[in-house]
């Protein structure tokens, strides 16, 4: 788990960052990743890389990891702390959310969001 985890410290600090190569190397080709902000997943590298960019011109998301526990179907539960700030830096949102990832040989398949 020790991997994983360090795997999602890496992924976090750059969405944070706003490096998405850093990201989508991390990725399965296939990855289906939760749209929270607009419904339904993206699959895809092109997809999610567009998500993020239209997310990213209206909202200033940052999350940092706080806790994480291995599910017994094989999910990693990350808890995180999620700030998000209009552009003019207003908080949306301040609260823990919960990321659940899928992980096969080193990367990440699927992320879904499970409200706390």
């Amino acid at each position: 788990m020790d991997q994983q985890q360090d795997l999602i410290r890496k992924i976090y600090a750059a969405f944070n960052a706003r490096d998405i190569p850093t990201i989508l190397a991390t990725f399965d080709p296939q990855v289906r990743w939760s749209r929270a902000w607009e419904g339904d997943y993206a699959v895809g590298h092109e997809q999610v890389r567009d998500y993020w960019l239209r997310q990213w011109q209206e909202l200033d998301p940052h999350v940092e990891p706080t806790g994480f526990a291995q599910r017994e179907n094989g999910q990693l539960e990350v808890a995180v702390q999620q700030v998000v700030k209009d552009l003019q830096g207003k908080v949306v949102f301040d609260g823990p959310v919960k990321h659940l990832y899928t992980i096969d040989a080193g990367l990440i398949k699927q992320m879904d969001i499970e409200q706390v």
